[in-house]
């Protein structure tokens, strides 16, 4: 063999074993991509979860933008849920159920999920018309959709139940909780309305949560429901729609304006203005307590001395905690 040849033949093999060898890798990479492909879970699989009890803060795609959503995952792992609302002056970094009460220590132990959605200040956690006109709104609220649609599909990736939930609310989350409850029983299972507006179409009501709303944010009630007299607010009126709330387990609480004990620590001035509000929602909550027992619908419905203040609601929360616990299962 000549030189030349010797030289391609050097060559040729060194070719050879080079394309042999990328060859094998490339089988190799097949297979160990075919591999992984094969025992990868599924894309709708539930993402895993923190720990067993754990707490977390989330932020939930909307239509809104992003939500963010204070979690306290259940104790035992279990898929039930407790959505907790806010009252009209709702903070845009935190539940004031996390700060302002006991929420997270009195459920610490259970085996349900607080979910606390975080914003919607002046929104009563409904689908509004179009954005606020009077503060230059960017987006239009759709806090029912993002309630009953969107978290719930996002938090069943996390394995929380579409189906095993309960809604209770404070003040403007109150009427909320148990509207929504009555929309969607398939996804609510107990309502609690803790000094809730619970009947909106109360003679004149429409001016007091116009002043109250462009009081907390300037913004239009009308925006919301339209004028008094538009069908979204007897749709959005607990009293109203009653009917629809039968056989759902409830609690629905309130004080008379009569200040307590629990005022003390929270001044004159706010015991004052709290004491009017609550006078608001007394004669709410008794209307609807004589609605209910005409139709023969049951709940549990407390009226007391207090005031429309927080330690109130934590008072609430806990007196409802044993009837949300039985309602899902989740002892």
């Amino acid at each position: 063999m000549g030189a030349a040849a010797r030289s391609w033949d050097k060559r040729g093999i060194r070719g050879w074993l080079r394309k042999t060898g990328a060859v094998i890798a490339a089988a190799v990479l097949v297979s160990t991509i075919g591999s992984a492909i094969a025992t990868a879970a599924p894309i709708n699989a539930p993402v895993l979860r923190t720990r067993v009890g754990g707490y977390e803060e989330l932020f939930v795609p909307s239509s809104m933008g992003p939500i963010k959503v204070q979690v306290q995952w259940a104790a035992r792992g279990g898929s039930s849920a407790l959505y907790v609302l806010d009252g009209l002056r709702a903070p845009s970094d935190h539940s004031q159920w996390t700060t302002d009460t006991d929420a997270l220590r009195q459920f610490a132990g259970d085996n349900v999920t607080l979910v606390f959605p975080v914003g919607g200040r002046s929104s009563f956690y409904t689908d509004w018309y179009r954005p606020s006109s009077t503060n230059h709104q960017a987006t239009t609220y759709k806090w029912e959709t993002f309630l009953t649609q969107e978290l719930p599909a996002f938090l069943e990736r996390y394995g929380v139940s579409r189906t095993n939930n309960a809604i209770a609310g404070a003040s403007m989350g109150g009427n909320a909780a148990l509207t929504l409850a009555a929309y969607h029983r398939d996804q609510f299972k107990f309502a609690g309305s803790f000094s809730g507006f619970v009947n909106p179409t109360y003679p004149l009501w429409n001016e007091a949560m116009r002043a109250a709303m462009r009081d907390e944010g300037n913004f239009n009630v009308d925006d919301m429901w339209g004028p008094a007299g538009d069908p979204a607010w007897s749709r959005n009126d607990a009293t109203v729609e009653a009917e629809l709330l039968r056989g759902l387990p409830m609690y629905v609480s309130t004080g008379n304006g009569v200040p307590g004990p629990l005022d003390l620590p929270n001044g004159i001035g706010n015991t004052v203005n709290a004491m009017g509000l609550e006078a608001m929602t007394v004669v709410a909550t008794q209307i609807f307590r004589d609605r209910i027992a005409a139709l023969g619908i049951a709940a549990r419905v407390d009226i007391g001395n207090g005031t429309h203040t927080w330690p109130y609601w934590q008072q609430a929360l806990a007196t409802a905690r044993p009837m949300i616990l039985d309602a899902l299962g989740a002892r």
